[in-house]
């Protein structure tokens, strides 16, 4: 379990919030609109009304206690950049960061940043990923090289094994699980024999999973 300070309750926020008392984290949850955080005490037990920009109020958090220190601020970039900057001066942990577009992700990294995460971005990737073939079920983004792909099984590998394929060798890919009418099954060897009821999840070099499947 970890402390996390969210300062920022629109519904990005707010979405952050309920998954991590999901999570059963201790939550700091801060916004200066109180009924954003009147939103969230059904599920966040320490919320508070006040303005991140004010030093003394985030002073007054304590903020080297927390494990995490997130910057969900939206729409209003000048206090996202100032929050996180005063977040770091004040000895904060890690600080990630809600950027909207490029330069704001620069601008966070140069001022304070540790992270940053861009969920409009992230998500019109993982989107058009999606839903731009027909055989991928799911895409997760690991750095800037990397990802793991849910994946059909391709026909001509049909009735095959993973180790007859030789998928590692020929192609620089990993079967990391199959997933099975909904249920993951990690406990693949190289008999395990590939059928058109499972999907694999593939991790790789984004290259070499587009290369080796045909995704464009």
């Amino acid at each position: 379990m970890k402390s996390i300070l969210l300062i920022g309750l629109g519904r990005f926020g707010r979405h952050v919030a309920v998954k991590l008392s999901e999570m059963r984290h201790q939550v700091m949850a801060i916004d200066k609109r109180e009924e954003r955080v009147d939103a969230v005490t059904n599920f966040i037990t320490n919320a508070q009304i006040g303005d991140s920009t004010d030093e003394e109020f985030l002073r007054s958090l304590g903020i080297r206690n927390f494990d995490v220190c997130i910057v969900a601020i939206g729409n209003d970039f000048q206090s996202s950049l100032e929050t996180t900057s005063l977040l770091k001066e004040l000895g904060a942990r890690l600080v990630v960061s809600r950027a909207a577009r490029d330069v704001h992700a620069k601008f966070l990294l140069r001022n304070g940043a540790d992270e940053i995460v861009y969920p409009e971005k992230q998500l019109a990737y993982w989107t058009a990923i999606r839903y731009g073939s027909d055989h991928i079920f799911n895409y997760i983004e690991l750095g800037q090289e990397y990802a793991i792909f849910e994946i059909q099984v391709p026909e001509n590998w049909k009735g095959k094994t993973i180790g007859r394929l030789d998928i590692r060798q020929k192609y620089n890919i990993n079967i990391m699980a199959l997933k099975i009418e909904g249920r993951m099954d990690m406990s693949i060897t190289s008999d395990t024999v590939l059928s058109g009821n499972m999907t694999m999840l593939v991790l790789g070099k984004n290259k070499d999973i587009q290369k080796c499947f045909h995704i464009l």
